[in-house]
């Protein structure tokens, strides 16, 4: 198992002059384990998105994305891309699978969402891949949503990544604290 640490570094200027600036540092903590360091449950997680990822529908882009969530009550759902050729119309894996897991059971918190991707020969990405903007804002209400955090695992061949919280991923989130 090994630690990462990576940094997010904003600045924002004061209105009195310009030349005082505030430094706001944010710090993300994301551990790697490697094939065999994972437990039984990661492991079923892992198993599950990726096979989701062949289940996908993906002839656009031939980048199969597949993800599952482990829900508070035990329960493990999956879904996966689905693409159009009207470009915005198709759907992020990471996203089918919340909704698909809200609507199924809307009083189950998410407790981890596994993702992993391959493309059409069934190769599986070397490192891990990230959600996109829209996928991470729909995480960020999920958390919201339960009041608790979402471990997010991010699967490739050379080692699945751990991050503690879907908040982690998108450190100045939009959220219901940011309407007036």
């Amino acid at each position: 198992m090994h630690n990462a640490y990576f940094f997010v570094s904003l600045q924002r200027k004061s209105t009195k002059s310009a030349t005082k600036m505030k430094e706001i540092v944010k710090s993300v903590h994301i551990t790697l384990k490697e094939e065999g360091e994972l437990n039984d449950v990661e492991q079923k997680l892992v198993d599950a998105a990726k096979e989701a990822t062949f289940r996908s529908y993906a002839p656009y882009s031939r980048f199969c994305v597949g993800a599952a969530v482990l829900l508070e009550n035990g329960e493990i759902i999956t879904g996966n891309n689905q693409e159009n050729c009207a470009y915005p119309s198709g759907l992020c894996a990471e996203r089918t699978t919340l909704f698909y897991a809200n609507s199924r059971y809307p009083d189950s918190p998410v407790r981890i969402l596994c993702i992993a991707a391959r493309n059409t020969s069934g190769e599986f990405t070397k490192e891990p891949i990230s959600p996109c903007g829209a996928c991470r804002q729909v995480m960020l209400e999920t958390e919201h949503r339960f009041g608790s955090p979402i471990q997010v695992m991010l699967y490739g061949t050379n080692g699945t990544y751990f991050v503690k919280s879907a908040r982690d991923l998108m450190p100045v989130g939009f959220d219901s604290s940011s309407l007036i």
